[in-house]
């Protein structure tokens, strides 16, 4: 093992082992009244991520909503993705995990990264564009031509808005609109 993973995974583990003492003030206040809450769960998956040869943990990004672990990001294999979408099943307080991880062999992953910032990029300034979407909290993140587009926003609308707004976007394959409508009060 070279240095750099090393340290990589040492400073995981002890970042781990601090979240783990301090889990006591990580207690969700959701429906649920789950003792494990987003956070808590985005930073074990990783750590999880990081610790298993069998992938590549600072491919991968996490995000964790509701339980509900997504992972985005470019994986070498197959192997790999499935591994990923595995551990993080095994998890406990993991309800369900989406997997968008995009497999993209190492030799083409330069490519296909620089077109995915250029896709994203335009998409960014077309949101700035438009009123309701630049007010919006929402974050786009592209893998291989599928823009992503996570947040809350403050209806239905808008949510379709951003998901016509990207789909016209030069290079865009497909759109996953995983925005959440904030309930009204």
């Amino acid at each position: 093992m070279n240095t750099a993973y090393v340290l990589t995974l040492c400073t995981a583990l002890v970042a781990g082992g601090a979240l783990i003492t301090g889990s006591v003030s990580a207690v969700s206040t959701t429906e649920e009244k789950t003792p494990i809450n987003d956070t808590w769960l985005t930073a074990k998956t990783k750590i999880a991520l990081a610790a298993d040869g069998r992938v590549k943990g600072r491919q991968i990004d996490v995000e964790t909503t509701k339980g509900v672990v997504m992972l985005r990001g470019k994986v070498d294999s197959d192997v790999a993705k499935q591994a990923a979408a595995g551990i993080a099943k095994m998890l406990d307080g993991v309800k369900t995990v989406k997997n968008d991880l995009e497999v993209v062999a190492p030799a083409k992953r330069d490519v296909v990264e620089e077109k995915d910032e250029a896709i994203t990029a335009h998409v960014k300034e077309h949101f700035a564009k438009d009123a309701h979407l630049k007010k919006a909290d929402i974050a786009i993140q592209t893998n291989a031509g599928v823009v992503s587009l996570t947040g809350e926003v403050r209806d239905i609308m808008t949510s379709a808005n951003a998901s016509w707004t990207a789909w016209f976007i030069a290079g865009v394959k497909s759109v996953k609109n995983d925005l959440t409508v904030k309930e009204k009060a």
